[in-house]
C-alpha cells in the first residue's frame, strides 16, 4: 500500500495539479476505487490537501521534508551566502541538489518582482535544463553522466539542451570555468549563472542567480555567484 501511495503523491510535478481523481488514476495506473481510498487516507495524514473534487499536495510533506537532516543542515548554512548572493544581485537566487536525474530546490529568495520561474522550494526539475543542475552535473562523475545521456534528454522549452554532443561539450566548459550557464532553457525569458558548492571534494549542492533576459550581464554576475558558492564550500568544510 505505501508503494501504492507513493505512486499518486509522484502524480505532482512542480508545475502540475491539482488534479481529479480520475486524473490521478490515469497518471498513477492505478484503479480509481484504490485511489479514491488512498487519497483519503492521505487527506487525513495532511500528506494531501482536497479542494472540493479536487486534490494537491499538502503541507504536511513539506514538515516533514523539513526535517531531513541533511538538507536542513546545508540549508542554514547556506542561508547566509544566498541572502548575500541576492543584496549583491537584488535578483532571484536559488540552492539546489541533485537526487537522481532532477535537481531539487531547497531555498530560493527573491524580491517583490518574483519572476516567474518553474522552480518552487522542494520541487524538482531536469539537471540538464537548469543552471543548478549542470553545474551539479558537471561535477558528479562519469557514472552520472552516462546515466543521463543514456535515454533522450528532457525539454521544457524550445531552448533547452537535448542534443547530447552540445550537453557533452558544456558539461566540459563547466568543468573547465566552474561556472554553468543557462539560457531559456527552463523558462522563457529568463537566464541564469551557477556553481557547483563542494564538501570533501564532492559537488553536494549548487546556487544559482536568475534573472530577466533583458538585463542578463553574465560579467558582472558571475564574480557575485562564484564568491556565493566558494564561501558556502569554506564554510561545509569548517574553514569558516
Amino acid at each position: 500500500m505505501l508503494e501504492k501511495a507513493a505512486l499518486i503523491l509522484e502524480c505532482f510535478p512542480p508545475t502540475g495539479g491539482p488534479y481529479r481523481l480520475t486524473e490521478l488514476a490515469e497518471r498513477s495506473g492505478l484503479p480509481k476505487p484504490t485511489v479514491h481510498r488512498l487519497a483519503a487516507d492521505l487527506v487525513a495524514l495532511g500528506w494531501l490537501e482536497r479542494s472540493g473534487a479536487h486534490y494537491r499536495l499538502g503541507a504536511k510533506l513539506f514538515e516533514l521534508g523539513s526535517l531531513v537532516p541533511h538538507r536542513r543542515d546545508l540549508r542554514e548554512a547556506a542561508l547566509p551566502f544566498l541572502q548575500d548572493l541576492f543584496e549583491a544581485t537584488r535578483e532571484t537566487v536559488h540552492l539546489g541538489v541533485r537526487e537522481g536525474l532532477e535537481v531539487v530546490y531547497l531555498e530560493r529568495i527573491h524580491g517583490h518582482e518574483a519572476l516567474q520561474l518553474p522552480s518552487r522550494i522542494g520541487g524538482s526539475l531536469p539537471l540538464t535544463c537548469t543552471g543548478v543542475g549542470k553545474a551539479l552535473l558537471a561535477f558528479s562523475g562519469a557514472e552520472l553522466a552516462d546515466e543521463v545521456f543514456s535515454s533522450p534528454l528532457p525539454s521544457l522549452t524550445p531552448y533547452s539542451i537535448t542534443d547530447p554532443a552540445r550537453l557533452r561539450m558544456t558539461l566540459e566548459k563547466i568543468q573547465v570555468s566552474g561556472l554553468a550557464y543557462e539560457e531559456q532553457e527552463a523558462a522563457l525569458g529568463v537566464s541564469c549563472i551557477a556553481a557547483p558548492v563542494f564538501a570533501g571534494g564532492t559537488a553536494v549542492a549548487a546556487l544559482s542567480v536568475a534573472v530577466p533576459r533583458s538585463r542578463f550581464r553574465p560579467a558582472q554576475l558571475a564574480p557575485a555567484v562564484r564568491t556565493a558558492a566558494l564561501g558556502l564550500s569554506r564554510s561545509l568544510r569548517g574553514g569558516v
